[in-house]
């Protein structure tokens, strides 16, 4: 397993670089310029002072030799300086050391996106079994019929309609941040209870999709795995349904959703833009937004290089989770 760990952190790295190098290129290519910025708020701006701007952040020489001072850069992982009129370092953005852990842009939607997936998880796996020992049954049709509707309903239009109903009409929820204005002030108790209050909004949202996305992934996978042989012979051998079911058709039926696992790693910052921005939480994709819009090119591509390390880490973990689930492929 070491020598398979090892081979396969040597062929993350040519495709790491391969997603860098498209990522920048990209970027660089889009319309307008990271000192559009600076001249369009100021109208009296000159061409010659435009041309410093250019040069001082580096933006008057090839791609390819931005590229490779950027490459030189991030194998110290360091990401460059942002363009924003803070100049503050790209790490130093992201991992705030001066901020408390729970205010860090990446703890927050790392610990965001934990809590959506185990909330997921937890719900979806048991009612995707449910649906397939169950086919056609009453609630397998209840279950197929919201699992489109939860596919259908786009989730920025799904936040503004819970926050309307939750936090306008009704007045039982925040709809915006992560603590309230007094939340100094609390005792501890009701510190945590602040806290849970802001993230019942937003995790509800984050998790609406993939709850039934992965339920149906579920419900499929477990209806091949009863049909096959060896689940036919369990219970011919008299074994209760549940033994069946849980021991040895559950197992099986989990490899799919092992790969779903690993490839929703990168959703930790990916799937954050949306509805960080919606709900005002200070998290990973609120800062990615607001690097686009201000054409931050250091910021942008050091969330980007974040986010494609993940994807690699991701498929990395799906593959050692296939051989920890089947036997078969531990022997290969």
């Amino acid at each position: 397993m070491l020598t398979y760990l090892v081979k396969r952190f040597f062929e993350m790295i040519p495709t790491l670089l391969g997603i860098t190098l498209i990522s920048f290129f990209i970027i660089h290519l889009a319309p307008g310029k990271p000192t559009d910025v600076f001249s369009e708020l100021n109208p009296k701006i000159t061409p010659e002072a435009r041309e410093r701007l250019e040069k001082y952040y580096g933006l008057d020489k090839p791609i390819i030799v931005q590229y490779g001072l950027w490459l030189k850069r991030v194998v110290k992982f360091d990401f460059g300086e942002s363009f924003s009129t803070d100049r503050r370092p790209v790490m130093q953005k992201i991992w705030d050391t001066k901020q408390p852990l729970l205010e860090r842009k990446l703890f927050i939607t790392f610990m965001l996106n934990l809590i959506e997936m185990i909330i997921i998880f937890l719900i979806a796996i048991p009612i995707g079994i449910f649906s397939a020992t169950h086919r056609d049954s009453l609630y397998d049709r209840i279950t197929t019929v919201s699992v489109f509707i939860g596919f259908a309903i786009p989730s920025f239009w799904l936040a503004l309609l819970l926050m309307m109903f939750f936090g306008v009409y009704l007045d039982w929820l925040p709809v915006s941040g992560l603590k309230s204005l007094n939340h100094d002030s609390l005792p501890l108790a009701g510190k945590i209870m602040d806290r849970l209050r802001h993230l019942v909004l937003p995790v509800a949202v984050a998790s609406f999709g993939g709850l039934a996305g992965l339920s149906r992934y579920m419900r499929s996978s477990m209806l091949e795995v009863i049909r096959q042989d060896y689940v036919t012979v369990a219970r011919a051998k008299g074994l209760p349904e549940n033994k069946v079911i849980y021991r040895h058709a559950f197992r099986n039926a989990l490899l799919p959703l092992i790969t779903l696992l690993g490839l929703s790693i990168p959703g930790l910052i990916g799937g954050s833009v949306i509805f960080e921005n919606i709900f005002g939480i200070p998290g990973m994709g609120q800062l990615f937004f607001n690097g686009v819009m201000g054409r931050d090119y250091p910021l942008i591509m050091g969330i980007l290089t974040i986010g494609a390390m993940l994807t690699l880490l991701g498929n990395l973990l799906a593959d050692l989770g296939y051989m920890l689930a089947d036997p078969r492929i531990r022997a290969k």
